[in-house]
């Protein structure tokens, strides 16, 4: 069950956390691209942003596994910071080059900040789901 929780925190954290502040810097003229982009992406047509939503469900699956048994400010500091680095490399270092996209120190910080706030979002849906670090673990 607790695996299911992960993956619905991480698909829920991106709609809200990361496509809020998204929504926050596209508003505030900092990305040109809208939020919640529901154009089709093969090989299945579904809208880009429930995509992206499916792999924030994955990612919020491989944060449990490394941060499940932290407690206290080392859960909360630990879901920031992977939450920032790890989906942001992959995407800079593999994705964007797949698809033949800029990667700029811009694109860096933009992804640092979107995706650290969007682990942070992971931490808040997995304690609302009553998701807890086992017992005598800190």
């Amino acid at each position: 069950m607790v695996w299911f929780k992960a993956f619905a925190s991480g698909f829920l954290a991106t709609l809200v956390f990361h496509q809020g502040l998204f929504a926050l810097f596209w508003l505030g003229g900092i990305v040109p691209a809208a939020p919640f982009n529901l154009s089709p992406v093969p090989p299945f047509g579904v809208p880009q942003v429930v995509s992206l939503a499916f792999f924030g469900g994955l990612w919020g699956m491989l944060l449990w596994l490394i941060l499940g048994r932290l407690a206290g400010v080392k859960f909360w500091l630990g879901h920031v910071i992977v939450g920032a680095v790890g989906p942001t490399a992959v995407a800079m270092l593999v994705v964007f080059p797949l698809k033949g996209l800029d990667v700029s120190a811009q694109t860096w910080v933009g992804g640092l900040l979107l995706n650290g706030f969007w682990g942070l979002g992971v931490a808040v849906f997995m304690r609302l789901m009553g998701a807890k670090a086992p017992v005598g673990v800190r």
